[in-house]
């Protein structure tokens, strides 16, 4: 695996049946009109989100908006929700359609947190400075992928789905998604090399 700090990363499928089978619940419930159903879903779904978004959008009020826009097609379209693909698949393609749209309209630079990474990590120790260090070099390696390869790596990696998921949510066949990894990895190994190289 390209990378390695993720301890807390769920593998694809792992998550239990009755997790899946709860979601399904609630969708069924907010398709009735259940507001506290909704509420559920939705702190269960904001951080996923954000974690997601967050590599497309490096934007926090935007992400946000993103999230809610996302969150409201769930409320006004859960009546259509076919139990065809996972309830995650069908949050993460709204999302992911969602954070395009933002993308479009958007004329914004791109914001940085690096700054603030390394005035944290001057106050660990060693280890954990190293650590910092690499994440904010993989992160940084991440940012300069096109979107499309920004949103394969983090959910294959940081949401753990498999490629037939990320074929849904993103709309594309699978063997698209294989192509766009393929070169994720080649162009990441050069960046990370270069990048390694520098400090």
């Amino acid at each position: 695996m390209l990378f390695g700090g993720n301890a807390g990363m769920e593998a694809p499928g792992a998550r239990p049946d009755a997790a899946e089978s709860e979601e399904v619940r609630l969708v069924g419930r907010i398709a009735e009109g259940d507001r506290r159903a909704f509420e559920m879903l939705y702190r269960r779904y904001f951080p996923r989100l954000a974690r997601f978004l967050d590599r497309m959008l490096r934007n926090g009020p935007l992400i946000e908006e993103v999230i809610n826009d996302t969150m409201l097609v769930v409320w006004q379209k859960a009546r259509q929700f076919d139990r065809s693909s996972r309830v995650s698949t069908w949050i993460f393609a709204i999302g992911y359609r969602r954070a395009l749209n933002a993308l479009r309209q958007q004329d914004v630079p791109v914001e940085s947190d690096a700054d603030e990474c390394m005035a944290d990590a001057a106050q660990e120790p060693e280890e954990q400075l190293s650590r910092q260090q690499m994440q904010r070099i993989v992160g940084a390696a991440i940012d300069t992928l096109p979107v499309e390869q920004r949103a394969v790596v983090h959910l294959a990696y940081y949401h753990g789905l498999g490629y037939g998921e990320i074929a849904d949510i993103m709309n594309c066949p699978v063997n698209t998604v294989k192509t766009r990894m393929f070169h994720v990895r080649r162009r990441l190994k050069l960046l990370l090399a270069d990048r390694l190289e520098e400090t």
